[in-house]
């Protein structure tokens, strides 16, 4: 999903070296364990602000790339994610303002790790 130039922007202070989407899920792994904390009742709300801003700033880098020229995924598959994207960024605002929690922004990103890793969610049939 993500042009190398943004990944390496993105994680500047990451010193692992990784294919790019070893790269995306790790950076979605970070902020999904942000959020997670974030869910807990006692977590200050700054902490809370702080899990959003930082799951905002993920989606928006990941939008920037998929609208650009280089970006080699199906062009269903890109609407499909900006839309993931645009939902994200509304969801993480209602968060901010009370109106919401964290939970369904903790399911997006646990779902797109899932793609990432190449996991549908099927079950898979046991080899004997």
């Amino acid at each position: 999903m993500m042009a190398n130039a943004a990944a390496s922007g993105y994680l500047a202070t990451n010193k692992k070296v990784g294919t790019p989407r070893t790269i995306e899920y790790q950076v979605f792994q970070r902020v999904t364990a942000l959020l997670k904390a974030a869910a807990r009742p006692e977590t200050p709300f700054s902490d809370v602000a702080q899990a959003v801003l930082q799951n905002t700033r993920l989606w928006m880098v990941l939008m920037v790339d998929l609208a650009s020229d280089g970006n080699e995924l199906p062009d269903a598959l890109r609407a499909n994610l900006v839309s993931l994207g645009n939902f994200a960024r509304k969801h993480g605002n209602q968060v901010l303002s009370g109106e919401e929690d964290v939970r369904p922004l903790i399911e997006l990103n646990t779902a797109v790790m899932r793609g990432l890793r190449g996991d549908d969610g099927a079950e898979k049939p046991v080899e004997t």
